[in-house]
């Protein structure tokens, strides 16, 4: 697997709940040999590898890698469902990626910058300054 772009690190309060401990937030552009499926369960051993458990919805956690995109492919692909249903609402997610690839678009048809400006969830969602 090889990194193309990487965003810079972006913090916010947590989401649902902003008394859990904040988020941090980054995202990758890889290319990879591996399928939608396989990658999503290499995502699985490394967020174990770090310590991940599973619990609640939502609730605290050391790790969260998630696949927000993979080439063109959309819909429900036997459970995974791309792009990441709920990534075009949030700013945590499509502020870093409007800024490692503004123009990706969204099967919606709005590029990651448009949905960055407009999403509801995360409005506090700022890039961190190096060195912090």
């Amino acid at each position: 697997m090889d990194v193309v772009a990487r965003s810079s690190w972006w913090r916010s309060a947590a989401w649902p709940d902003p008394d859990d401990p904040p988020f941090l937030n980054g995202v990758v552009i890889v290319r990879t040999e591996l399928g939608p499926h396989e990658l999503m369960a290499a995502l699985g051993r490394i967020e174990e590898a770090f310590g991940r458990q599973r619990g609640r919805p939502n609730a605290p956690r050391t790790l969260d890698l998630d696949l927000i995109s993979y080439g063109r492919l959309s819909g429900d692909l036997d459970g995974l469902i791309l792009p990441h249903p709920r990534a075009a609402d949030r700013v945590f997610v499509m502020g870093p990626l409007a800024e490692i690839a503004p123009e990706w678009t969204h099967p919606r048809g709005r590029t990651a910058h448009a949905l960055a400006r407009d999403a509801a969830v995360g409005r506090d969602a700022s890039p961190m300054k190096e060195g912090t």
